[in-house]
């Protein structure tokens, strides 16, 4: 079973930067679509970015673009979120997924990490 932890989240002055990692465990992560949610008080979960099961592929959310970066390093079981010009709209608890290649959902949920981004 798939297992999948965030860390790296805390609290950030605006344009300020910080990375997420997203650490799996139990299964290789290489066989999996990894994706970056996220969700703000009073807010429905935004998908932010995610990245193909080789790396090849990403794709963002505009408000982020251009300020995100996703990549993984399979070796190491471990995808990250680089987060750069960070905006006080960007607070929120961050959650990395993963979702089987050929499958529609995201079937795996990591506990999450809080960014704050505050002056």
């Amino acid at each position: 079973q798939l297992q999948l932890v965030e860390s790296g989240g805390g609290l950030m002055q605006p344009g300020g930067s910080l990375r997420l990692s997203c650490a799996a465990s139990g299964s290789t992560l290489a066989n999996y679509v990894i994706g970056w949610f996220r969700q703000a008080p009073g807010k429905e979960r935004e998908g932010v970015a995610c990245i193909s099961e080789s790396g090849g592929v990403t794709d963002y959310a505009h408000s982020v673009m251009g300020r995100f970066t996703v990549s993984r390093d399979n070796a190491k079981n471990t995808v990250y979120l680089q987060m750069s010009s960070l905006k006080p709209e960007d607070t929120a608890v961050y959650y990395c997924s993963a979702k089987r290649v050929g499958f529609a959902s995201y079937d795996y949920w990591g506990q999450g990490t809080q960014v704050t981004v505050s002056s």
